[in-house]
């Protein structure tokens, strides 16, 4: 137990959870902006997967993280754009046509990878990183939180700039309208059916985004598959949150933190079963789901189609 209170444990832990907080923080608020409108988009998952997938891929033909993540906006936003042509623009049921898509990306990012790659695995040089002076001098924290690549700062800053266009722009109110009343938005003069297909689209860029950080960033390489469920964790994290961004990024650190423990307690030289830790995560979805599952608020018209004049 000792092992546990050393500065190597400690860096590690804050370290790891902030790298693997980071795609689920962006798919979290992603997924956020979908319920805000009305669309449970079930198929972030394999937005992810997608982006991912392109972004690893354009990083590694153009040596270029930024073109990576560029790349895994494009590649999530590719598969949102077929989420909201047959969810929001057709009416077709969102949990069937989330789960299809997530099935469908998985399989066809696997074969792509295949295809291409083979039996390999090429990986990406080391992701550089933008120190803060004297912020990342400090022990354990200044490492962990102020030397990190510089999309890391900007999927923080997005929790400031989410919260701001909730409560301050006509855009947050026409996506809670959309959510909640969508009737009287479309009296108000706003397209419900274009409101949420924004939505949905800005869903697949941070969600691409997220998938495209855990291959260039968080690995260094692709795996098929490798999302491991991040995009549901995401979906837990927004109905939880209930609107407030701050609680997607508090979310997204303790499941971050959960899923580092592996490396952590290897630094720390505890001996537990990889099994057991993997779990962890999946296990403190269930309890907080348990604890504050009956608290969470959702939009009145989360999952329904809109269809002007219907009743």
């Amino acid at each position: 137990m000792q092992g546990l209170l050393t500065d190597a444990f400690l860096t590690s832990l804050v370290f790891g959870a902030i790298s693997a907080g980071i795609p689920l923080l962006l798919a979290g608020l992603g997924e956020q902006v979908s319920e805000k409108a009305g669309v449970l988009n079930i198929g972030i998952e394999g937005m992810m997967l997608a982006g991912a997938y392109v972004g690893f891929v354009a990083a590694f033909y153009s040596s270029s993280l930024w073109l990576g993540f560029a790349g895994g906006a494009a590649g999530g936003a590719a598969v949102a754009l077929v989420m909201a042509l047959l969810c929001v623009r057709h009416g077709l049921n969102q949990i069937v046509v989330g789960i299809a898509l997530t099935l469908g990306v998985e399989g066809l990012t696997a074969l792509l990878h295949h295809f291409q790659f083979g039996r390999t695995y090429p990986r990406l040089d080391a992701a550089g990183s933008l120190p803060i002076p004297v912020l990342s001098e400090i022990p354990i924290l200044g490492p962990a939180l102020f030397d990190r690549h510089p999309i890391v700062y900007l999927a923080i800053a997005m929790v400031a700039v989410m919260a701001f266009v909730y409560r301050r722009t006509n855009l947050g109110l026409d996506l809670q309208a959309a959510g909640d009343k969508p009737a009287a938005l479309d009296v108000a003069g706003v397209d419900v059916v274009t409101t949420r297909t924004v939505a949905v689209l800005a869903t697949g860029v941070m969600a691409g985004v997220g998938g495209a950080f855990m291959a260039n960033i968080g690995a260094g390489l692709f795996i098929p598959f490798m999302t491991g469920g991040a995009g549901f964790i995401g979906i837990v994290l927004a109905m939880l949150a209930r609107g407030r961004p701050l609680w997607v990024l508090a979310g997204a650190l303790i499941f971050g933190a959960c899923l580092s423990m592996t490396t952590a307690l290897q630094v720390a030289g505890v001996n537990i079963p990889t099994d057991v830790i993997q779990m962890l995560p999946f296990a403190a979805v269930m309890a907080v789901l348990v604890i504050f599952g009956r608290r969470a608020s959702l939009p009145a018209a989360l999952g329904l189609p809109y269809v002007r004049g219907a009743r």
